[in-house]
């Protein structure tokens, strides 16, 4: 499993993050303290508090190509 930090300000990084995550075949969810959500969905996401960093967990140690493609994202 690899976590990652990541900042969503704008509800068009929003959409642009989920339509980058959708294109992986990897299970992610998304944690904002105690709240968790499937980083896939884009009410999920919008569930949470982005005012602040959430985490992006992916359950995969293989997935360098999904970092990377969300670089624009990460902290």
């Amino acid at each position: 499993m690899k976590s990652v930090p990541i900042k969503l300000s704008f509800a068009e990084e929003v959409k642009t993050f989920v339509n980058a995550v959708n294109r992986y075949p990897y299970e992610m969810d998304l944690r904002a303290g105690r709240h968790v959500v499937d980083a896939k969905s884009i009410l999920g996401i919008f569930s949470l508090d982005l005012s602040k960093p959430i985490i992006l967990d992916v359950y995969d140690d293989n997935c360098d190509d999904l970092i990377a493609d969300i670089q624009q994202f990460t902290i």
